[in-house]
């Protein structure tokens, strides 16, 4: 039974190597259409319903391509749809969610400092924040406000602002960050399902139909599109974070998000004007380090810590913190791993705890069991380079409790 928590990783692992995959699929075919796109010269033979054409060499070979105005005059027979790429990129995303943050509530996701949620109202808060949020950005949209482009963008951009302070008021920071890059990812694969993709279906039915496709069509899937290209590269930054505490850790971390989006415009405008030949305007790199550098800032900025007290331990925390061998536990930790996993670590160089994990308390390490047990017992990835001096005793040890604490009565 104790190997559950070996399976149970590389389950984790092969969800998340399938989500990296589809999303380096979806957003490199993303990059390419947008720079196609922007990057068209006139119609040559000036054929009706040609807006534009480019000619292209990758790999030895010359490619010549053609976009319509809104459609060809005949539905070629192998036309082939790019959404594949988005909807897995969701829903291993999605998968991974369940994995870590709703499985692993009680450790990622409710912290008692923060708010001292159920785990059940958590999950709901997660799940109905992703939905209800595809529902206010598609009723703006489609409003009255929605019909200017740059007014749109702003108010979605003061949208995700306030979703980041939110969800840091209900999760912990490592959440936090993680659920706002769900909740802009969740747009973003809902205007592929719900908005781009259908409306590229009518246009396909019309055509076959022998009818005249509207435009209106294509221009509401190019604005969604367009929305798409400049949160990518945010959306990016938020599900690295959690591997770097020095931007969830921090009580600023809602800050730091809102300027991880002006990052993803400014770089974006960069690209999307070059590709469309307006300029070389490079000063969007300064504006990008200048950012940048204040979010490094306010990373290490004097913040105010919570207080240390949690909630009495129940369920298999209980039991960890119970289980034969836990008092010997408790002292290779705190000789081996608290002087970096702490509030204020003591080793040299390093500002906050790796990972956001401390191991200051009984609680701390009862409640991270799984992972010293996976980290510093089954494997020796920690401490770093063994840099304490771990005996392969003391691994052993490790090992005997966390089995002793699985085998215990349920």
């Amino acid at each position: 039974m104790y190997e559950l928590a070996i399976i149970w990783e590389w389950v984790e692992f092969a969800v998340r190597w399938l989500h990296v995959i589809a999303a380096i699929a979806w957003i490199g075919s993303s990059f390419y259409f947008i720079a196609l796109d922007l990057g068209l010269w006139p119609s040559t033979d000036r054929r009706a319903g040609v807006h534009g054409e480019a000619w292209q060499v990758h790999g030895g070979g010359f490619y010549f391509i053609q976009k319509y105005n809104v459609a060809p005059a005949r539905m070629p027979a192998d036309l082939v749809w790019f959404k594949w790429e988005s909807y897995w990129t969701w829903m291993s995303g999605f998968a991974m969610l369940v994995l870590v943050y709703y499985l692993g509530a009680d450790l990622y996701l409710v912290d008692p400092d923060v708010l001292d949620l159920p785990i059940w109202a958590a999950i709901a808060i997660s799940a109905g924040s992703l939905a209800l949020g595809w529902i206010a950005y598609d009723l703006i949209c489609k409003s009255r406000f929605g019909d200017d482009n740059t007014r749109l963008m702003i108010g979605l951009y003061v949208i995700l602002v306030a979703m980041a302070w939110g969800y840091t008021q209900v999760f912990t920071g490592r959440a936090a960050l993680i659920h706002l890059g769900a909740f802009t990812a969740t747009i973003m694969t809902a205007n592929v399902f719900l908005v781009i993709m259908p409306n590229q279906r009518i246009v396909v039915k019309d055509l076959i139909e022998g009818r005249t496709p509207d435009p209106k069509y294509g221009r509401i899937a190019k604005q969604r599109s367009t929305h798409n290209n400049y949160l990518t590269l945010p959306v990016i930054f938020l599900m690295l974070s959690h591997h770097y505490p020095l931007a969830f850790a921090s009580q600023y971390n809602w800050l730091i998000a809102a300027l991880v989006f002006l990052m993803g415009v400014s770089i974006r405008h960069y690209f999307n004007s070059l590709h469309a030949r307006k300029g070389n305007p490079t000063w969007t790199w300064l504006v990008t380090v200048v950012l940048f550098l204040i979010i490094a800032w306010l990373s290490t900025a004097p913040m105010f810590h919570r207080s240390s007290e949690t909630a009495a331990l129940s369920g298999p925390s209980a039991r960890f913190a119970q289980a034969e061998g836990f008092d010997q536990v408790h002292d290779i930790v705190m000789g081996r791993c608290s002087m970096c996993h702490a509030s204020e670590p003591a080793w040299q160089g390093i500002m906050v705890p790796p990972g956001g994990v401390r191991l200051e308390t009984p609680d701390q390490i009862a409640r991270h069991a799984r992972e010293i047990y996976l980290q510093a017992g089954r494997t020796d990835a920690m401490p770093p380079a063994n840099i304490t001096y771990m005996e392969a005793a003391e691994r052993d040890l490790i090992v005997a409790w966390y089995r002793a604490a699985r085998a215990g009565p349920n």
